[in-house]
């Protein structure tokens, strides 16, 4: 059975072997669930009217800002019917390709700001869980 996440308006499915940790920052809160082999899915909150292609694209500077030859090309797709704007980002970190996807969208009067990365090794096994986990937080039922 997943685990699930209720918290600030929001709520998603995760897998119960993966770990949760909860951020509350002062203009922002969300939640990281990680996998037992390192990868991460990543929600960001903000409240206002930020928008989210500029949300997108201040995650892909703090990424390239981190890591050296970030490659990346900008990303739209529709996840339970919403709307996402972002990137899909390639880089090295210790000698290992990782692949991360930021994808943001407006949602409730708010801006959401969701990543997920992984070293490619683990990456295709993992990327139909964060697809699953990004799925549920937008899926209206």
């Amino acid at each position: 059975m997943p685990a699930s996440f209720d918290k600030f308006g929001v709520k998603f499915l995760y897998p119960d072997d993966w770990t949760l940790e909860i951020s509350t920052e002062e203009e922002e809160e969300g939640a990281t669930v990680y996998s037992p082999g390192g990868g991460f899915w990543s929600l960001a909150i903000r409240a206002g009217d930020e928008d989210p292609a500029e949300l997108a694209t201040v995650a892909l500077a703090a990424l390239a800002g981190e890591y050296a030859d970030v490659d990346s090309e900008p990303a739209n797709e529709t996840i339970a019917g919403q709307e996402l704007v972002g990137y899909d980002v390639n880089f090295y970190c210790l000698d290992l390709t990782n692949t991360a996807q930021i994808r943001a969208c407006r949602r409730d009067g708010r801006s959401l700001l969701m990543l997920w990365q992984a070293e490619d090794r683990e990456y295709a096994e993992v990327s139909k869980i964060f697809r699953a986990i990004t799925t549920s937080l937008l899926y209206r039922g």
